[in-house]
This record gives structure tokens, sequence and C-alpha cells, in this order.
């Protein structure tokens, strides 16, 4: 990757801050007004029907022209493969396509437009929730999910929660893959702190922390309104102490319980093991510190290998990833950036839009474009883990697990402007802030939380 690997946290995890407003209104206009309510649990995985998959009889209409949105890259071989795979469609199919590349944080918004005005693009490329914005503008992919779904080796668990409208039981959008993060830290300063691997849970890790920071080695993660690094790092500890934002039937909060304040009382003493001024950091700020080497411990996607490799091949060399420990609740809890693709009911060109989504997703498109970002994205279909990309180089290993540790934004409950709303607002984030930079007590701070989400989802949510 490319010095515009930093960049990225400039720009790609903003993108829910800038964009909720709009989308979150768009989407309580499209939605029925007891949606949330209705969805009392996580859509399951359906059935597939028996024999080998068949692809759906699709006809795509011809000498057309599809208008897609997607977000800027920030690795080259991403456009240039995607770009690739295009024209290999359009020359399939003597059709057109324009894509149009915007930066990461205004895809929300202009989705959320082409919604409400009903024209504008066909297919959308978007992320976590967007598609439960407005679930009634866009089309039924069943069919290409389930023939993804048995021919790939079935979908990631989280993908049917994301892919899935819980009302409908269909899918409204075909999960593309998750930039995800992992534990980025220095191999020498690991053993010189007494740890031969990296620990896998919670209390080990902890140890660890505190072993580096008495080596003069601190950890540094982002406690600052940081859209991808705050929310992942700070999702991740929450869940995995078993406390969360909301109950399944998406109207109950429950933040303020024994669970969040075990959760911030472990929270200081992991702070304890960092830089001064993680509470400002912004995405960037551990990429910059852990180049450095003012740190040897941060959450972050392999975009910091990358830049080490190039750059600062010492530092690549005594440098590793890990899957985020697990914590008290006995199992993964990690949270990271998913991206999505989408088709709107108002698209002219159904089985062209369908047929070039399909097209994408097999594995003579898919896979070059997944080998070439070398474990920039995470596949969301299980098959292509078996991708060489994720063992020619053991150091990238961990990025092809951890999508199957993945819970969603909005976790227990379903997805929708309130879970969009309450990440947008960094309602976690500022409660592990309040009590680790800001001094408040866990319950004090705990309720606080509470009280800014009960904004968000329905005066229901205000008891627990």
């Amino acid at each position: 990757m490319e010095d515009k690997d930093l960049k990225e946290g400039l720009t790609r995890r903003d993108f829910i801050k800038t964009g909720i407003a709009g989308a979150a209104a768009v989407g309580a206009a499209g939605m029925a007004a007891d949606a949330l309510a209705q969805a009392k649990k996580a859509p399951a995985k359906p059935a597939a029907p028996a024999g080998p998959p068949v692809p759906p009889a699709l006809k795509p209409e011809k000498g057309i022209t599809l208008r897609v949105l997607r977000w800027s890259v920030f690795v080259k071989s991403d456009q240039e493969v995607w770009d690739k795979n295009t024209k290999a469609w359009e020359d399939k199919t003597g059709n057109k396509v324009i894509t149009e590349y915007i930066s990461w944080e205004d895809v929300r918004t202009k989705a959320a437009m082409t919604a409400s005005v009903g024209a504008g693009h066909d297919i959308v490329l978007g992320w976590h929730d967007d598609p439960h914005l407005y679930p009634d503008k866009l089309t039924d992919v069943s069919d290409l999910a389930t023939y993804l779904d048995k021919k790939y080796g079935g979908w990631e668990p989280v993908c049917y929660q994301y892919g899935i409208n819980p009302k409908t039981k269909r899918w409204i959008a075909l999960p593309v893959g998750a930039p995800t993060l992992c534990a980025n830290y220095r191999i020498s300063w690991m053993k010189e702190a007494g740890f031969d691997k990296f620990p896998d849970k919670i209390p080990e890790f902890l140890k660890l922390c505190k072993a580096l920071k008495a080596k003069n080695h601190p950890t540094g993660f982002a406690l600052g309104h940081a859209v991808g690094d705050g929310n992942n790092n700070w999702h991740w500890w929450l869940w995995s102490f078993g406390a969360k934002v909301v109950e399944k039937d998406g109207v109950t909060l429950c933040l303020n319980k024994k669970e969040t304040w075990e959760a911030l009382e472990a929270a200081k003493e992991f702070h304890d093991t960092m830089i001064p001024g993680v509470g400002s950091w912004l995405d960037p700020h551990n990429n910059k510190a852990f180049l450095a080497e003012e740190i040897s411990i941060t959450g972050n996607g392999i975009s910091i290998y990358y830049a080490a490799k190039e750059k600062f091949p010492k530092i690549a060399e005594d440098m590793d990833h890990a899957n985020m420990p697990i914590g008290p609740v006995g199992k993964p809890t990690e949270l990271h950036l998913f991206n999505q693709a989408f088709i709107f009911k108002h698209c002219k060109y159904q089985q062209a839009a369908k047929h070039y989504l399909l097209y994408m997703f097999e594995k003579d498109q898919y896979g070059p474009w997944i080998e070439a970002m070398r474990g920039y994205v995470t596949p969301s279909l299980k098959d292509y883990k078996k991708l060489p990309v994720w063992t020619v180089d053991p150091k990238h290993t961990p990025f092809r697990d951890s999508l199957s540790r993945m819970l969603w934004n909005g976790y227990a409950g379903p997805e929708g402007p309130a879970s969009a709303a309450t990440m947008a607002e960094y309602v976690v984030v500022d409660m592990f802030a309040d009590v680790c930079v800001g001094g408040k007590s866990p319950k004090a701070a705990a309720a606080a939380a509470q009280d800014r989400a009960a904004r968000f989802y329905t005066a229901r949510g205000k008891k627990g």
C-alpha cells in the first residue's frame, strides 16, 4: 500500500459522521414506524435448495448504461482490478457501466439522496447498515445471495444480519467484504516483556500491555472520534464483557448495567498502558505513532504493515498481527468496517444490474480482486478464504479470519437509523473516554451514554 493508506484515517472513516443526518431521515421516512420493534431476532440463514448451485436465469437488457456509486480506493490495485472486471462485463454483454468513485464519507449521503428522490445511481457499494436505512427502496437480491451462498461455501455469519431485511426476511444487499482490524504489534518488544505469543484472552492481554508499558513500550488505541479505529476498538471491548447498547427487541436500552461497569473499570487499566494523548486520536494517529516506534500495540487494518514494508522494512520484519483477544463473554466480539452492494428499485435495468453484481462476485473476478489488495478486504464468502493471499505471508492470515469473528453495529438489536446514529455520535467511544480521560465513574458514564442512545431509539428504550 502507498502513503495514502495513512490518509485513509482522514477520510474513509468519517463517512458515518457526515452522512448520518440525511441518511437517517431518509431511513425513517422509508421504513414503517414499527419496523425496529417488529424485528425480534437476527435473521437466520435461509435454507438452501437441494442439488448443485444453479445461477439465476438473468437476461440483461441490451445497449444500456448502468451507473455505479462506490468508495474511492486507497489501494491502487483495488480500482485497477475492479475496472478491469467491469470492462470484461461490458465486453461480455455489450452494455456500459459508469462507475463514480467518491470519498468514503460521501457515499452514505449521496446514496441516501438517491433513495430519497428515486433517481440517480442504479447500484451502490455502501457501508454497514446503509440498506437498512431505506429497505423499501431496494431490489430483492435473494436469488443472487442464495446462489452465491451455496456455490462459495456460505456467507460469513454476520452477513445474514447485514444483508437480510429482518422484517421481510429477504436479501436487500450482497455483502462485499470488510476492511478489517487486527492487533498490530512489535514481536521483539512483546518478547522483551516476557511473552512468547500474543495473548488471545483479555486478562493476559492486559498483563502484556502493562509489561510493555513498564519496558517503556506503551500501547496506543484511538479514543477520540475515529470512525474506524475508535468505534471498532471500543465496541469490541464493550461486547467482550457481555455489555451492549440495546437488547434484541431494538428498543430496550441496556448500557447502564453491571457488564458495562466492568468493561469500563477494565478499560481504565487498559488506558493506563497507553501513550498520552489517545483521547484526541483520530484514525491516522495510531498509524503514525506505530511507524514512529512510539507504541508497541494498536488496533488497525493491514495498512501499517504495507506502509512499513515500503518505508520501514525493519519495523515490518519485527511486527505481526493477531485477532482481537476474547473477553469474559467467552467468544469473539469484533467490529469491522463492512461494505455491501445494493440495487435501487428505481433502476430501469434490473436484470442487467443483477447480472453485473453476480459477475463481480464470481471467482474469476472476485478472486483476483481480493488477491490484488493483499489482505485489505476480507471476503464475505467462505470459499474465498482459501485464496493464496491469506497464507503466502502468514502475517496476512489473521485478517482472513477476522470477519468470521465479527458482530454487527447495533448489536444485539436490528440495524437501522437508530443503530447508525448511535455509532455516528460516538456514544460508546465517548463513554469510554469519559471514564479513561474525563475521570467519570463507570456508573455515571454508563448512565449518560444510555440517555444519549435513548435519543435515537424509541421512548420505550429508556427502560433497563
